[in-house]
């Protein structure tokens, strides 16, 4: 029996290998073999670094997968995306440059991986690193004239600055600005604090704690200065018809100085203007005008103020009586009576343009177009000949027109 099995060993292993092709080629051909790219890159996980270290090179955040499986897996892969990861491990990894390949890992069987895209990555790991600085504060701009800034303060003398080795160690100082340009008052303020390099340059990469402080700044007020508000003088009237509607001088306050404190602190508050003439004005006017200061008080900056004076047309109403109603588009063999034939009309506008408005320059029609004998309401349309007017008011409000045959 042996002897027979030996003999025929050959016959049967070729008959095994015939059946596993046969097998094999009949799965393939209802199962396909199928090589995709993924639709979407998969996202790039990064373990096991060590917590002493950080990268300050940029990681890639994702990466393209191509694959090659049946289509029964794609299906499987394509309805559920998490079963396709992509890792990076960092595990062991000292401070320096290091390249790591990206190890795909599919959940679905069976599956070849073809291409990654990228297939590993490239960093560099520092130690991470603290260190203590003082914190500065930079003033920009100037106070406002006659002012000069006290002693600043802050609640936060040190910051410490932390992240990788190499930004930690650009970093020269940690500061922030407050702007007290044309500062007049006390100035509180809370601000960010920035860590820069020895040119003044922001650092990135580097995290402050804390990231903002509180600044305080006395700003004093000069001895002999003193801001004062201005006060436009006017004389006269605007012409007949026209009204002052508003005032406006630049700038609003000015800044007063006298080798005598006290002369300037028994001002009233306000400096005037040399008298601005309006008589007979009847139309805007702008203008620059002279301060008038008193003995031995200087100002500070122009010597004169921008006055802006708005003079506007007073506003009123005015009634055209019996204005005749005409009709317009009277069809041909249509004659046409209306009740009443006048009406009056109330106009509104500038005084001095309707005191120019004549009653001719007021018409009134009703529009006929298309109307059949018979009786109609209609509402009158008004003309006025002169911009700048409005129309408030029709009365009566609607005409009686009544069309009618002129042929029996």
């Amino acid at each position: 029996m042996l002897r027979w099995v030996f003999l025929n060993l050959r016959t049967f292993l070729l008959a095994l290998v015939l059946a596993i092709s046969v097998w094999v080629m009949a799965v393939t051909s209802s199962d396909p073999d199928e090589t995709n790219t993924l639709p979407t890159p998969i996202p790039i996980e990064y373990i096991g670094q060590d917590i002493r270290l950080i990268a300050v090179s940029e990681l890639p955040a994702t990466t393209q997968v191509t694959l090659r499986a049946p289509k029964s897996v794609w299906d499987k892969i394509l309805s559920n995306p998490q079963s396709v990861r992509a890792v990076v491990d960092m595990s062991g990894l000292a401070a320096g440059v290091h390249t790591v390949e990206i190890v795909v890992q599919v959940s679905a069987r069976p599956v070849k991986v073809v291409s990654l895209v990228p297939s590993s990555v490239t960093f560099t790991l520092e130690p991470v690193v603290s260190r203590r600085l003082p914190v500065e504060i930079e003033l920009i701009g100037e106070t406002g004239l006659g002012y000069q800034a006290g002693q600043v303060a802050s609640t936060i003398r040190e910051a410490t600055i932390s992240g990788p080795e190499s930004p930690v160690m650009r970093v020269a100082k940690v500061k922030t600005t407050l702007d007290i340009s044309n500062a007049r008052a006390d100035i509180e303020a809370r601000l960010p604090l920035l860590a820069v390099d020895e040119n003044g340059l922001p650092v990135p990469g580097v995290t402050i704690t804390p990231s903002e402080t509180t600044i305080t700044l006395p700003i004093v007020r000069l001895g002999g200065y003193r801001d004062v508000a201005v006060k436009v003088i006017t004389v006269g009237r605007p012409a007949n018809g026209y009204r002052l509607a508003s005032i406006a001088v630049f700038p609003p306050i000015v800044t007063v100085y006298s080798g005598n404190p006290a002369i300037v602190e028994n001002l009233p508050g306000y400096i005037e203007t040399l008298p601005l003439n309006l008589n007979g004005a009847n139309q805007n006017i702008e203008t620059r005008l002279q301060l008038a200061l008193p003995a031995d008080v200087t100002l500070l900056g122009n010597p004169d103020v921008l006055v802006q004076v708005s003079i506007l047309p007073i506003e009123s109403s005015l009634t055209i009586s019996s204005r005749p109603v005409e009709v317009q588009n009277l069809g041909p063999g249509l004659k046409v009576s209306v009740s009443p034939t006048t009406v009056d009309v109330i106009v509104s506008g500038p005084l001095p343009l309707l005191e120019t408005l004549r009653a001719t320059d007021v018409k009134v029609s009703v529009d006929v177009k298309g109307l059949k004998a018979g009786s109609y309401q209609l509402t009158p349309t008004v003309t006025i000949l002169l911009n700048g007017l409005t129309l408030e008011s029709i009365l009566p409000g609607s005409i009686l027109v009544t069309l009618a045959n002129t042929s029996p």
